[in-house]
């Protein structure tokens, strides 16, 4: 593939002006190490181009793993959303949320987003960290501190937001009762 190269002679600046298809070529991993150090084998150009790696040993497996990974990350994410909109909206099926669920809906809502954002974010960047990983044929351990604190603090808030939906669930049926 040749580069067409012009030279904008007013602001001393080159543009290369490829064709649409040439975003979505594959890049041959092995070939990218002599002369990109330091770089990211994840966002080489094209952009939007497959990454190909040479099936040796179990790298077809690992690779597979780590989508699923990634897929498990994603779906997790989706669910934490999903979580948080019923939470905000005050989602009930039998009856009108009471004055304290609509006062704590939105702040549980908001912290549901957030750690499905931060979900998302482990996710990407746990991919990219090890599709690179991959590039150098480095050995991977997938649990980390950062996995293991984002998961702990998820059950914390998930631990959390059940108890307070419990006591709000009590202090409803016990001000039924005294009516």
């Amino acid at each position: 593939m040749s580069n067409n190269y012009q030279v904008d002679h007013e602001a001393q600046t080159t543009r290369s002006c490829v064709p649409i298809a040439s975003l979505y070529q594959p890049v041959q991993v092995g070939q990218i190490g002599s002369g990109h150090a330091g770089t990211s084998t994840f966002f080489r150009w094209p952009i939007l181009g497959a990454l190909l790696f040479d099936n040796e040993s179990s790298d077809a497996r690992d690779h597979c793993a780590n989508e699923r990974t990634f897929l498990s990350y994603l779906r997790l994410s989706v669910l934490m959303a999903i979580v948080s909109m019923a939470m905000t909206l005050s989602f009930h099926l039998k009856n009108q949320p009471s004055s304290l669920e609509k006062h704590i809906a939105k702040p549980l809502g908001a912290i549901f987003w957030v750690l499905a954002v931060l979900i998302l974010a482990a996710g990407i960047s746990n991919y990219i960290r090890t599709v690179n990983l991959y590039s150098k044929r480095a050995a991977i351990v997938q649990s980390g501190w950062r996995t293991q604190t984002i998961l702990g603090v998820l059950s914390a808030a998930i631990f959390a937001t059940c108890i307070v939906l419990l006591v709000i669930n009590t202090m409803k049926d016990t001000a039924k009762a005294l009516k």
